[in-house]
């Protein structure tokens, strides 16, 4: 019973542990400069600026064309799941069967699922910095605590197995785990994986694998992650991708969830209450993304290299920027804290919201990542963009010597 003059708190108690994804923030900030008719640079995205492929698209307008518009089943069509299933069986020579795929919103969705699947209250979510923001805001949501284990630029950011082992308690739930790493671009190796894995399996704690990325692979470097898991522990293992990256596909909303039939069932009675299927017609063209040919896909990795290595090229320019060469996704993580000082850009949020005014040029701050400091720069941007970007940004630091 609340007494007069204590009115109850407006919001429910857990948004006072979630943010908005900062992100999302930058975009939404370069996107109001663009509608006042400033010519914004925009870096901050981590979206491919290719096109959808066109099969892809073709096989959506003829989803319409014949009426393929009503719900389907909530997990997604049996088509998908098994294009999935293949998928995993091509690229990593494991086998599933369509009880283990959920088909989700993006990524986002599947990670999300898991997590209200299988975390709460008392529960300890080990997963490793700097990272992507949203995977540690839905272990606060699903009510668990999130333990974060550090990697660093000195080593490439590389994932140690004995700092994950070492956050074990006797409360630890599960490991979620992102490779390639949004911002980072680092990969996890086979050998830290199986180290994990194998601890896992010994104390009975789950392991989350975020594999957006996993098609955005520089140079040939051994990733097979779902093997390594499959073998050590495939009734633990949920592995989470996404059409978003590889195809182009940001704007339609797919991914997938692979894990043990009982993780799946309850991933589809919580996506049955909250979103239902994914749409009908992106199911369609998802199918044809994953069954299609990879000449896209090939064609878009070798665009993000050139750039990732131009850019690289044009600021080196400036020795005060220090990076590790991502081997994967598509992100410079620039360690731009040579460039902070106490009496001109203090912080690295500064810096970004500094850059953004002087030069209109968008970046996401490392604050956003858990790793202040640093900048994250997309080079899914057109060449023409990322040059222009990188001569601002020389500019600037210019300006601010």
């Amino acid at each position: 019973m609340h007494h007069a003059g204590s009115a109850p708190p407006r919001l429910a108690a857990r948004m006072s542990l979630v943010a908005a994804s900062p992100t999302m923030k930058v975009a939404a900030e370069a996107d109001r400069l663009r509608r006042e008719g400033v010519d914004v640079v925009d870096l901050g995205a981590g979206e491919p600026d290719f096109p959808t492929p066109p099969h892809v698209k073709a096989a959506a307008v003829e989803a319409i064309e014949r009426n393929f518009t009503r719900y389907t089943a909530n997990a997604g069509v049996v088509e998908l799941k098994q294009a999935v299933c293949d998928r995993m069986r091509l690229d990593y020579g494991v086998e599933f069967g369509t009880r283990e795929v959920i088909i989700t919103a993006g990524g986002k969705q599947a990670l999300c699922n898991a997590a209200t699947a299988l975390y709460g209250p008392g529960d300890e979510v080990v997963t490793h910095s700097p990272g992507w923001p949203t995977i540690v805001e839905q272990i606060k949501l699903a009510g668990a605590t999130p333990v974060i284990v550090r990697t660093h630029p000195e080593d490439g950011f590389a994932l140690h197995p004995e700092s994950v082992i070492g956050a074990f308690t006797p409360r630890t739930r599960a490991v979620v785990i992102n490779s390639p790493c949004n911002p980072t671009g680092a990969l996890v190796t086979e050998p830290a994986l199986a180290a994990i894995a194998d601890a896992a399996a010994a104390h009975g704690i789950w392991i989350v694998v975020d594999l957006c990325y996993e098609h955005l692979i520089y140079d040939p470097a051994p990733h097979n992650l779902p093997r390594v898991l499959v073998d050590r522990l495939r009734d633990r293992t949920v592995l989470c991708g996404s059409a978003s990256k590889a195809y182009a596909m940001t704007g339609w909303r797919c991914g997938w969830m692979i894990a043990p039939p009982d993780v799946v069932e309850a991933a589809n009675a919580v996506q049955s209450h909250s979103t239902s299927n994914v749409s009908s017609i992106t199911q369609k063209a998802a199918i044809a993304a994953l069954g299609g040919s990879r000449e896209p896909v090939e064609r878009m990795l070798k665009e993000y290299r050139e750039r990732r290595d131009r850019l690289s090229e044009w600021l080196s320019a400036e020795p005060r920027l220090r990076y590790v060469r991502p081997a994967g996704a598509f992100y410079l993580f620039l360690d731009v804290s040579d460039c902070l000082s106490p009496d001109g850009l203090r912080t690295s949020a500064e810096f970004a919201r500094t850059l953004l005014d002087e030069k209109y040029v968008a970046l996401t701050a490392g604050e956003a990542f858990d790793a202040p400091g640093f900048v994250r720069i997309s080079y899914a941007a057109a060449p023409h963009h990322l040059k222009e970007g990188a001569k601002r940004l020389l500019e600037f630091l210019a300006e601010h010597a």
